[in-house]
């Protein structure tokens, strides 16, 4: 039967499903891509399952340190002409550290592909550690820079009230003095500990040719045990409520509200990023509504979270001048009453559900975005959905699943806080009617 025109159309607007293709090597890297048609980039990265939270407090910051130093020059091409070279070809390339992974990322023409994988190749697996002390005092004056940023700060210490002693409350970039202490050797011993092959993903989308790219990786790839590095445990979390503050001279209390949350394979984890559109992840959310639009208390309040293996965190983050804060903090108190008591709308769960679903479709049309989604996945052993499945899963969120989350996840008894400001006195005066409220 031939299709009709409202058939076609419904069919144009779907999503396409994801075409990508996966080889795991006998060495066990694995390389995943992902062919867009109608583009002449390619979104390339290297992706090693290693962060923050498998270091031992001495080692705080080593991960990140080390991601500096794969910049810092290799067995074949210098600190100076990594730049140049990636100058040359109209590209960037940049690296991040999270608590869990990290990434060696760029986006290239194609033409370009051969050469800027050599050269981020060679970086992953044969960084030379030089001019260590010099990358040092960079990720010192980084650290100088993040200590004197309250909003920075005060992420890290809800992260603290969270997780408290766990690795995953201590902050990526470590300390001046970890950081300081860490010598050559022992960057080499991570290196190997952690860049193992069964550790490392390779991930492209664009104007790519998977067989070739498996062709590169097999020439390129470096040796060592063919086993991916150790994970950590998955519990060992104690969550409690805690209260954290760093009093400093700041012009705004800078506070975070948080508790635990969602694991990165709980299916819930759907149902959660709808409530917090309507809570406080749009421009039409409760919390923004409420706290800057009809009030003018905050110029920036919005919710967060990070879904973890094995467990997660969620948050609120306000910014309020100091003759704001009991008012700001007592209205979003009363907020979060509200949720638990009455997490939606039928009206806020469709618009909160098409502005999930719009966000992530149009986020899909990024090359570099399509490289981070099937990297990422792989390397937090997660299945690669196709936007198809994501809506699909969207959609079958109901307001029973927001209540059911909101009692469990916002429930005043569970949930830390944390201030940045000038007076602990008076952040301990509203954050008693927050708490006591909540």
């Amino acid at each position: 039967m031939a299709a009709t025109a409202t058939d076609a159309g419904d069919r144009a607007r779907r999503p396409r499903r994801s075409d990508h293709s996966l080889t795991t090597l006998d060495s066990g890297v694995r390389v995943i891509t992902e062919r867009v048609p109608g583009v002449r980039s390619v979104a390339l990265g290297f992706l090693v399952d290693t962060g923050s939270v498998v270091e031992r407090p001495e080692q705080a910051g080593i991960s990140h340190l080390l991601e500096h130093m794969l910049f810092r020059g290799t067995e074949h091409y210098g600190s100076q002409e990594i730049d140049e070279l990636f100058d040359e070809m109209g590209a960037e390339i940049n690296a991040g550290t999270d608590k869990e992974s990290t990434t060696l990322y760029t986006r290239v023409l194609d033409g370009h592909l051969e050469r800027a994988f050599d050269v981020m190749a060679d970086m992953i697996w044969r960084p030379r550690f030089g001019e260590l002390d010099a990358e040092k005092d960079v990720v010192l004056e980084e650290i100088a820079m993040y200590e004197d940023d309250p909003q920075d700060r005060v992420f890290d210490l809800i992260g603290r009230a969270v997780f408290g002693a766990h690795p995953l409350g201590r902050p990526v970039i470590g300390t001046a003095a970890s950081v300081a202490a860490v010598q050559r050797e022992q960057l080499a011993a991570f290196h190997a500990e952690r860049y193992r092959p069964g550790s490392i993903v390779v991930a492209a989308a664009g104007s790519v040719e998977h067989e070739a790219l498996v062709e590169l990786v097999e020439r390129a790839q470096g040796g060592g045990d063919s086993a991916a590095a150790p994970r950590p445990a998955e519990n060992g979390v104690e969550f409690e409520r805690r209260r954290e503050f760093l009093q400093k001279d700041t012009e705004q209390y800078h506070v975070c509200v948080g508790g635990p949350g969602l694991a990165r394979d709980d299916e819930r984890r759907y149902a959660l990023r709808v409530l917090e559109g309507i809570l406080g992840g749009t421009s039409s959310s409760r919390l923004f509504q409420e706290i800057r639009e009809r009030r003018g208390l905050a110029y920036s309040v919005f919710c967060f979270s990070n879904l973890y293996a094995g467990t997660g965190e969620l948050g609120i983050y306000l910014g309020t001048r100091p003759d704001k804060i009991d008012e700001a903090l007592e209205v979003l108190a009363g907020e979060l009453r509200r949720c638990v008591e009455d997490p939606a709308s039928e009206e806020e769960l469709a618009r909160s559900r098409e502005n999930l679903k719009g966000r992530m479709v149009l986020a899909l049309e990024s090359t570099s975005a399509r490289m981070g989604r099937l990297g990422g996945s792989l390397i937090a052993g997660m299945p690669i959905l196709t936007a198809d499945e994501v809506i699909e899963r969207i959609d079958a969120v109901r307001i029973e699943h927001l209540r059911e989350l909101a009692e469990e996840l916002y429930a005043g008894e569970r949930l830390s806080l944390a201030g940045v400001g000038a007076d602990a006195g008076a952040f301990e005066r509203a954050a008693a009617s927050l708490l006591e409220g909540s």
